[in-house]
């Protein structure tokens, strides 16, 4: 599948990008259980996937991620299914290169569940093993570049880079997930964890999920002071109220628009949903 023409960091260097919003929400609303591997849906219902993905290319996205946030070894062998771990990696690259009218690809790869060193038994380098595992799926899949996600974790997400990094010169963009106090789950602040991912050598990096616009554009404002790389900020509709049991988010989309024009103003070059 043709991309746009030229390489994603040279399409981003003069574009505003427009990431899609992660398929979870849209697959739950289509009927997919939250009990269920999402992820493996690549597999079995891959019409589906492509569907959602078709929705977001329709919608203006620029940048479509695959359908393998949970796709690691470890959250896979919940549902045991950790012996399909590079089909379902390697068929989500392929079903959202089918579904994107050339748009590009982003491998999506999130947290592995568990608790790293210092925090729980499993080593840095054990980590980047399994994220290399499934990092090398994506990229035999065709993936155009890779996002990781909604990490809390410094050094795990450290470890998610590095494995990339052993499978290919790709981009990376690295996101970070924040509290409502705006910093990160450990209390990390965002110009502090923002310093660690230039170190650590993402392309471009970010914040999403878990919060609203208006905390996330004090981030990224933050962010813009400790680094020059390209920045990105992914956030919820506002956060959810639970009516009848279920999540409903309640930002309109003027109002997500509003602040997608907010943070490209405070250097965001990548923005979307989550």
């Amino acid at each position: 599948m043709d991309r746009p023409g030229k390489p994603f960091l040279e399409f981003l260097q003069e574009n505003i990008v427009v990431f899609d919003g992660g398929l979870g929400t849209e697959l739950y609303n289509r009927g997919v259980f939250i009990n269920k591997s999402f992820d493996a849906l690549n597999l079995s219902n891959p019409s589906l996937v492509k569907e959602v993905h078709r929705s977001y290319v329709e919608a203006g996205a620029d940048v479509i991620e695959t359908n393998t946030f949970a796709a690691n070894s470890i959250k896979l062998r919940h549902h045991g299914l950790a012996d399909q771990l590079w089909a379902v990696n390697e068929q989500g690259a392929r079903v959202a290169s089918e579904a994107s009218g050339g748009k590009y690809v982003a491998g999506a790869i999130g947290p592995l569940g568990i608790r790293i060193e210092p925090w729980g038994p499993t080593s840095v380098e054990e980590a980047r093993e399994v994220f290399r595992e499934q990092a090398e799926a994506l990229l035999a899949g065709g993936v155009d570049l890779f996002v990781l996600e909604t990490f809390s974790d410094l050094p795990e997400i450290r470890s998610a880079i590095l494995a990339v990094r052993d499978a290919c010169d790709l981009p990376i963009v690295a996101q970070m997930t924040l509290e409502e106090d705006g910093n990160s789950l450990e209390g990390v602040a965002p110009e502090d964890f923002a310093a660690k991912l230039d170190a650590y050598g993402a392309d471009v990096i970010g914040v999403n999920c878990s919060v609203g616009p208006h905390a996330m554009l004090l981030a990224v404002e933050k962010m813009a002071t400790v680094t020059t790389r390209r920045l990105s900020a992914q956030p919820n509709a506002g956060t959810p109220r639970n009516i009848d049991g279920r999540n409903i988010y309640l930002c309109s989309p003027e109002y997500m628009a509003s602040y997608a024009r907010r943070f490209i103003q405070a250097g965001a070059k990548v923005v979307g949903g989550c």
